[in-house]
């Protein structure tokens, strides 16, 4: 039940979400052919700080969308409240 997993901290629609849009497969794989590239090129330490870089991005894409989500559930709450509370005018 989907208030169970809300609940219990088990829904994560981030999670859930796959592009099906072949322009985000495109991006993705130019995206490891730089860092493999970026890999040979680099120090260790150089390509290391890369790595914490591209982590830091990915939790602050996260944040983001966790933000959105809230933004977009709101929104639509509101909506049908409108809805409703129209009804009865």
């Amino acid at each position: 039940m989907i208030l169970e997993d809300i609940y219990y901290g088990k829904w994560r629609p981030s999670e859930q979400i796959k592009s099906t849009d072949p322009e985000s497969q495109k991006v993705n794989q130019k995206i490891c052919d730089l860092m493999e590239m970026l890999k040979n090129k680099l120090s260790a330490v150089d390509f290391e700080q890369i790595e914490v870089m591209f982590d830091l991005l990915s939790e602050s894409t996260s944040l983001y969308s966790a933000a959105a989500f809230t933004h977009g559930y709101r929104t639509g709450a509101l909506t049908m409240i409108e809805v409703f509370s129209s009804e009865k005018e």
